[in-house]
């Protein structure tokens, strides 16, 4: 068996993972796609109602992934988040580590850069590595997919197995299939209704 580590892992595309991960999906579970091409790719992945489009603000996947995670114990939820995102709130895996909901995954996307900015480079085209980073949090269940065939068994012992998870993934540096539409609320209330939460009326 290869050895586990961000350096030993292949470099593959995101889109292909994410529809890898929406094929998956069969019994209603949420999914939170941080800002840029997270939500972008799962968007152009499958339009699922329980999927939840982030605009505007970054590194906060995993914390509304939590809150749906806490709110909802029996329904499975992801959080998909860019390497940059994920750097912004690491104090969050911390707190998913000591709460430790069962049914929560966090999936991050790592190609060590601010792509959709300039492709600045981020701290994880250095020494940081955002797996050993999560496990340091306390999330025991964190690791690297070597590859797409064990990128689809982690998802499957996510699905399965009692989490939390923190699966990540060295992508390329490839555009979004497309772009998610400009429509936050419409995005909200179709996200609650979904998961059986009545939107607020408007006055």
């Amino acid at each position: 068996m290869t050895e586990r580590g961000k350096h030993n892992s292949k470099v593959m595309n995101r889109f292909a993972l994410t529809k890898r991960l929406v094929a998956k999906l069969g019994h209603e579970e949420a999914v939170i796609g941080g800002i840029g091409n997270s939500n972008f790719d799962l968007f152009a992945a499958g339009k699922r109602p329980q999927n939840f489009y982030m605009l505007g603000s970054m590194g906060l996947a995993a914390p509304i992934a939590l809150g749906v995670a806490l709110a909802q114990p029996k329904r499975r939820v992801f959080a998909l988040e860019g390497d940059g995102s994920i750097l912004m709130q690491l104090g969050s895996l911390a707190t998913i580590a000591n709460v430790a909901p069962p049914n929560l995954t966090v999936v991050v996307w790592d190609n060590g850069m601010y792509q959709i900015t300039g492709k600045q480079p981020a701290a994880t085209a250095g020494r940081a590595d955002l797996v050993e980073i999560a496990r340091g949090a306390g999330i025991e269940q964190s690791a690297w997919a070597n590859d797409e065939a064990d990128f689809d068994r982690l998802i499957d012992a996510a699905l399965d197995g009692k989490g939390p998870w923190f699966i990540a993934a060295r992508i390329d540096g490839g555009p979004p299939a497309q772009q998610t539409p400009r429509e936050p609320v419409l995005i909200k209330d179709a996200f609650m209704r979904a998961l059986g939460v009545n939107p607020p009326s408007k006055t």
